[in-house]
């Protein structure tokens, strides 16, 4: 059994959620009544937001490291991102921080080889749609990434910053951007939708009648998260 460490607060819904998600999903696994050994670092995000604003992305390297150290020196024997964004400076961070690292782009990657898929929307933060981390791991994998177009990205950008990390979701917001995924649907022929930011389950939670399979990242890397646990 291993010691699993999570950077959380980024933002705080999304790190709940993980924490709920790991829980459920080691017991059912593990049905003796035990529960995993989990150590989360919930750092700041404002802090990280005007890193990434101001694309200071050694900087967010630097901040994260430091928090995964931190992780390490409470006894973590890996450790995860709980969010898509901080991602940008994924590599950096894995050439040197003192525990190995779970990519959530890496899980979501393998999910849609493995769902046979080969054109793919992905949403999430401005940040992450507009960087070549997604787009390169799925290029490799031999699959098309589709991003919305630039009012669209913006629009997506302020609701997941004016509202979804401080755990505002709205209906209007859902059909706001359901109506972009539809668009792409149809214009763009995706097979699926990538959900690169961990609110954004939470903003769809309850949805199941959509024409095309949504790939939850939060999901798909809690599902690694537990079975490195359990290894």
């Amino acid at each position: 059994m291993k010691t699993g460490g999570i950077i959380g607060g980024l933002g705080p819904a999304s790190t709940i959620e993980y924490y709920r998600q790991i829980i459920a999903l080691y017991r059912a696994q593990k049905p003796d009544g035990s529960y995993p050994h989990l150590i989360i670092n919930s750092i700041d995000l404002d802090k990280m937001r005007r890193f990434f604003e101001s694309n200071n992305l050694a900087e967010a390297a630097e901040y994260l490291l430091t928090e995964l150290r931190h992780l390490a020196q409470a006894g973590a024997d890996f450790g995860a991102l709980s969010a898509n964004t901080p991602h940008l400076v994924f590599d950096a961070l894995r050439r040197r921080s003192p525990i190995p690292l779970i990519s959530i782009v890496e899980v979501a990657c393998q999910a849609a080889k493995a769902g046979g898929f080969k054109r793919l929307a992905l949403l999430g933060t401005r940040f992450t749609m507009r960087a070549s981390f997604y787009h390169e791991a799925f290029t490799h994998a031999g699959m098309t990434l589709v991003v919305p177009t630039a009012p669209e990205q913006e629009y997506i950008h302020a609701k997941y910053m004016g509202e979804l990390v401080d755990d505002v979701m709205l209906p209007e917001t859902r059909q706001g951007m359901l109506a972009i995924i539809e668009r792409l649907r149809i214009e763009e022929r995706i097979e699926a939708v990538i959900l690169g930011g961990t609110e954004l389950p939470l903003l769809f939670a309850g949805v199941t009648d959509t024409a095309i399979p949504f790939l939850d990242t939060t999901r798909l890397h809690v599902e690694q998260i537990v079975s490195r646990i359990l290894s």
